[in-house]
């Protein structure tokens, strides 16, 4: 599903690459020896003219022999009989330190390095601990190119070197901006975090683009937000093209952070789930089928887990009217998606319990959506996307924690059968809902299942939901709006947000909202405010407070964060699966923290 894979690198075909030997003097070519470097496009490439080095002290050329790419001819010194071959990328090997001219089975690999920038105007780039031993093992001659192949790299800026060890045929040095940057209160994260997670992202593009299939990735000095970086930026849903881009292993480099490493694939892996199911067209990403990608996902990860696919016949019988009331235009009958995940060593703890919109396709009903965008609205599913994917990565993770995942999944179409506008609907706790716009339909579904989360004595009771477009007008896709009855569960949110660089932002629950949708003519409450669009967010998550009684709630209204065009750089253009990693952690954080409901 992923195109970035974590793990083993594969051994591919042998190919053979020559060093690029470039400069004054230059030697006359010959016909056989001579082709054309190739072009590079927006980024600064390197060719160093020096055999490939074995790391046992072997003397370099004088630096007048480099040059920077590309110009239009450049000529390749040297035989097919010279030539290097690379040692295959097995897992756990360092640089080979093989002889020049070994017929050993030749296989291709990157590297990713970090370097920071410079806090001094004539100080040397400073490399990380990682990219300070290749230089080492190279003689410094990666120190020496970069200082020469231009100005210093900025964040998220790359820079592309060829020839230097006969293990990676191609090098991408990336900036991580300044070392040791810590939280910034401004941006409510942590830059360095955030800064390595780019980085990574945009190294690990440029080796795909070369089609290298495997590449080794520095751990930054910090392995978890390195694998986060690498998994999360070489992700792209292409499920259903015939043409794919080249698939890449990343694997990190080295032995240090083994375990971080992993945990941050778990996490991006996770992320990458739930951005799955938001791509998938609405014909592939039924109720039923996206229940059953998620019982599969978890019954392969952890034995702790039971899944419940409840039927329409069960949903009726649980007076689950509002829900109904949205599934009931549609042909695609409703499913209610129950997991319980026992991590806690007491089965009788209370668990941490989530809550996510499944709306799998929202046309809008009766109160019909317009043509342009309407698409995007297959994923509007996102809540039960990442709920559901945070609570397979906590089981990957074996988290010592109870988690409960509650998805009411129906698609909200239009037909005779429809909702009309001015409807009234019973919920499972006995208050009646005006529909005055069925295109207000998420709430509907999660009322029911807030009330269905009461069953179980939980700690904390966190819903997430696409649920307002006025989400998106209030913050944009720079955060997730969280409402919520419990400073204890904010303060928790929050701070994992800051590690995971997936924001948070707390909004008002006030009572002035709550008036707006108990001021009905016809029921207990209106799905929409009275004063239509003034505070859209605020409203919605009024309306679902009257369907909570727990002492620790959580709203996320993510729909503003729902996808991605290019505000997150370590995630492609496309559905973006937030916040998922900040729930993982979240629920990390909750698994740790004794207090009592």
């Amino acid at each position: 599903m992923s195109q970035a894979l974590a793990g083993p690198c594969p051994a591919p075909a042998a190919s053979l690459e020559l060093p690029l030997l470039l400069g004054s003097p230059r030697p006359r070519p010959s016909p056989r020896s001579t082709r054309r470097a190739p072009r590079s496009e927006g980024r600064d490439t390197l060719a160093a003219s020096l055999p490939p080095c074995s790391g046992r002290g072997r003397a370099l050329p004088p630096p007048g022999w480099v040059m920077l790419l590309p110009p239009l001819r450049r000529l390749v010194h040297g035989s097919l009989s010279r030539a290097t071959p690379f040692s295959c990328c097995c897992p756990g090997r360092g640089p080979s330190s093989s002889p020049r001219g070994s017929s050993s089975s030749a296989g291709r690999k990157g590297l990713v390095l970090g370097v920071y920038a410079k806090e001094k105007e004539e100080a040397v780039s400073q490399f990380t601990n990682a990219g300070e031993s290749f230089d080492r093992l190279v003689s410094g001659k990666l120190t020496e190119l970069l200082s020469i192949s231009g100005p210093p790299l900025k964040k998220g800026k790359t820079r592309l070197f060829h020839g230097l060890h006969q293990d990676f045929p191609s090098i991408v040095v990336v900036g991580l901006g300044k070392k040791a940057a810590g939280v910034n209160d401004q941006e409510n994260w942590n830059e360095d975090k955030e800064n390595i997670r780019t980085a990574v992202a945009v190294g690990c593009r440029q080796v795909q683009d070369l089609e290298v299939p495997c590449v080794e990735v520095d751990p930054c000095g910090d392995a978890q937000s390195a694998a986060e970086g690498a998994v999360l930026g070489l992700y792209e849903y292409n499920e259903l093209k015939r043409k794919k881009k080249p698939v890449v292993t990343a694997q990190l480099h080295g032995s240090d952070g083994k375990e971080a490493w992993q945990k941050g694939v778990m996490f991006a892996e996770g992320q990458n789930l739930a951005r799955y199911l938001m791509e998938a067209p609405a014909n592939y990403i039924t109720p039923m089928k996206f229940a059953e990608v998620i019982e599969q996902k978890l019954r392969s990860v952890n034995s702790n887990v039971k899944v419940h696919i409840r039927s329409k016949a069960w949903i009726e019988q649980q007076q689950m009217g509002a829900f109904l009331s949205v599934a009931k235009g549609s042909d695609e009958p409703p499913v209610f998606l129950e997991i319980h995940y026992s991590g806690s060593a007491n089965a009788s703890d209370s668990p941490l319990v989530f809550v996510g919109k499944g709306v799998t396709f929202d046309s809008g009903g009766i109160s019909l959506k317009p043509s342009s965008g309407m698409d995007a609205m297959r994923a509007d599913m996102g809540g039960a996307a990442t709920v559901c994917s945070a609570i397979v990565t906590a089981a990957t993770l074996n988290l010592p924690l109870n988690i409960i995942g509650l998805a009411p999944l129906c698609e909200n179409m239009p037909s005779s059968r429809a909702s009309k506008p001015g409807d009234v609907v019973r919920a499972k706790n006995g208050k009646t809902i005006q529909v005055d716009n069925t295109d207000a339909e998420g709430r509907l579904l999660l009322a029911d299942a807030l009330c269905y989360a009461h069953n179980f004595n939980a700690r904390a009771i966190v819903n997430a939901a696409t649920l307002t477009g006025a989400m998106d007008v209030a913050l944009g896709s720079a955060a997730t709006g969280v409402f919520t009855n419990s400073s204890w569960l904010w303060t928790h949110l929050y701070e994992a947000s800051i590690l995971t660089g997936d924001r948070v932002w707390r909004m008002p629950l006030f009572e002035h909202y709550t008036k707006q949708v108990t001021d009905c003519p016809l029921a207990d409450l209106s799905n929409v405010g009275k004063y239509s669009r003034a505070g859209g967010a605020c409203t919605a998550a009024a309306f679902l407070k009257e369907f909570v009684t727990a002492a620790n709630w959580a709203h996320l209204d993510i729909a503003g964060v729902m996808s991605n065009k290019d505000e997150v750089p370590y995630l492609r253009k496309g559905m973006a699966g937030r916040p998922t990693r900040t729930l993982v952690e979240f629920a990390t954080r909750l698994s740790q923290d004794q207090q009592s409901v």
